[in-house]
């Protein structure tokens, strides 16, 4: 993709959430997370690299005891369709017997995020729970039902990107989350 074109996917498309509002979103789940988790000694996982800008921000806003790791499975790579996981790095902190919160960009269809949870228990973490800047809204949960525990901003079932989530590799700095005009 050429600088030309990632430019014009981003005036093309369709700002659906703004900055100021994604910002108060990472507010509400951050009083919710302290609500929930503050002495629970939690090990908070940022799944790479979409979680990071997400994470970044709602870390300051949590003012308790906690430990940080991170996580890099993809199935995306620069594609706008996911493929087979590929794990890059798993956490390093021991997570036997600990909270564990998954901090990610999206809760699409839940493959990704379902596989590093399933990894997390499997290391004996005594809980698993997952906190998403934007969850879509769609029947596609690769668990019926599936929902993060935390979540900032519920949106329809468009292609997006900003805020963590990228484009072909290319705008995850965006200043709020935007969305492809007629793509899915």
């Amino acid at each position: 993709m050429t600088i030309e074109e990632a430019d014009r996917v981003l005036a093309e498309s369709d700002l659906l959430v703004s900055q100021s509002d994604v910002v108060a979103a990472i507010a509400q789940i951050a009083d919710e997370m302290t609500a929930e988790l503050k002495g629970s000694n939690p090990v908070l996982v940022c799944c790479m690299n979409g979680g990071l800008v997400f994470a970044g921000q709602l870390l300051t806003k949590l003012v308790f005891p906690l430990q940080v790791d991170y996580v890099h499975a993809t199935r995306y790579g620069h594609e706008i369709n996911g493929v087979a996981l590929d794990w890059k790095v798993r956490p390093q902190i021991d997570l036997h017997g600990r909270v564990v919160v998954l901090l990610d960009d999206i809760l699409d269809e839940g493959v990704t995020l379902g596989a590093i949870a399933e990894y997390c228990r499997h290391q004996g973490a005594a809980k698993v729970m997952m906190a998403v800047l934007v969850e879509k809204l769609h029947l596609r949960k690769v668990i019926p039902g599936m929902r993060a525990d935390f979540t900032g901003i519920e949106v329809g079932d468009r292609f997006l990107f900003g805020y963590g989530l990228d484009y072909k590799g290319y705008w995850r700095n965006a200043p709020g989350i935007f969305a492809l005009k007629d793509h899915k």
